[in-house]
């Protein structure tokens, strides 16, 4: 891992600026959606207004999205239809979010930033990222993919399908899938090519496909999904990002969250996130994931890391809003 590390980062000839940002899938699928193609598209293009923002500033800009909602409806697409067209396994419905959401979000970020004067290119890769075969994940599936059902349904569905589902913070019962760590992004050389000639790369869609060499030095894909805040994180430090900014659902990070003595802060460091991580703060089905990124990120190269959500993402760039992971 470490060799292959170093030898993706001797490929660098990126620009001097280079931003890597993650940003969830619901960003293009909502709850309260019902989930037509035109929704995701104008999705889309709400989501390539912020972008560009980035890429106005001199950034060139590596974008990777999430897919839970939309690897949901794959599934249950599939499970709607399996007596007329076999399912796909889990791999392959990931695979299909990287084509299909890649297709709509470099579109949508080209014809933006068109609009704004700057012609640039825009391209998707089909992102291939390794996992540990003996991932402990594997026996305890925790990411949860898809929309919610009721008890009822959950339980129809266990039984049915031999799905995992697991209550939802109240809200119904989610499909639960393995979600083994990132060790290795095989498409980083690739994108560093790409980034010569781009302007803005989507890559490492949902996490990336998982892939594991077999004890015949064969890859191939395993049904898991990667959590995209991790993947994004290990990119980013692959790259050297000049900047790592990850969205979410507020505008900052908050101590204490749902608590009458919760605040929030503008600045963590590496030492700081840690201990809050160690001492619960940050739940594992919320913050957690993306603390953990970004220490993850820190850690590796030194730099900062800001959270943020869209609606304050001009000012967090501006050093006026959002949280940032500091080294020290």
């Amino acid at each position: 891992m470490h060799d292959h590390a170093a030898g993706a980062r001797r490929f660098v000839t990126a620009p001097a600026k280079l931003a890597v940002v993650a940003f969830g899938g619901n960003a293009l699928l909502r709850p309260e959606d019902r989930g037509t193609q035109e929704e995701q598209i104008a999705r889309a293009k709400q989501a390539a207004r912020w972008l560009a923002e980035i890429v106005a500033q001199g950034y060139r800009l590596i974008v990777v999205h999430g897919n839970g909602p939309q690897v949901g409806n794959i599934l249950i697409q599939a499970e709607e239809a399996s007596t007329k067209v076999p399912p796909q396994t889990l791999d392959l419905a990931v695979a299909q979010t990287e084509g299909s959401m890649g297709f709509v979000l470099q579109q949508a970020i080209r014809n933006r930033l068109e609009s704004i004067g700057r012609s640039v290119q825009v391209t998707t890769v089909l992102t291939e990222v390794e996992v540990d075969p003996t991932d402990v994940a594997f026996k305890r599936p925790t990411k949860p993919i898809g929309p919610f059902f009721t008890r009822y349904r959950a339980e129809a569905l266990e039984r049915d399908l031999g799905w995992t589902m697991r209550e939802d913070a109240g809200r119904g019962w989610r499909h639960v899938v393995p979600s083994p760590r990132p060790l290795r992004i095989l498409n980083v050389p690739t994108i560093v090519h790409i980034l010569n000639g781009a302007d803005v790369v989507i890559a490492a869609g949902g996490g990336g496909i998982p892939v594991v060499r077999g004890r015949d030095g064969q890859w191939r894909g395993v049904e898991a999904v990667i959590d995209k805040d991790f993947a994004s994180a290990l990119l980013a430090a692959e790259l050297k990002a000049d900047l790592y900014v990850i969205l979410t659902g507020v505008a900052k990070v908050a101590l204490d969250y749902g608590k009458p003595t919760q605040r929030t802060i503008d600045r963590l460091t590496l030492v700081e996130a840690e201990k809050h991580l160690r001492d619960g703060q940050f739940p594992a089905g919320s913050m957690g994931p993306k603390i953990e990124a970004a220490t993850q990120f820190v850690r590796a190269t030194g730099g900062e890391v800001l959270i943020t959500d869209v609606d304050h993402l001009r000012d967090a760039l501006a050093g006026k809003d959002g949280t940032r992971v500091v080294a020290g």
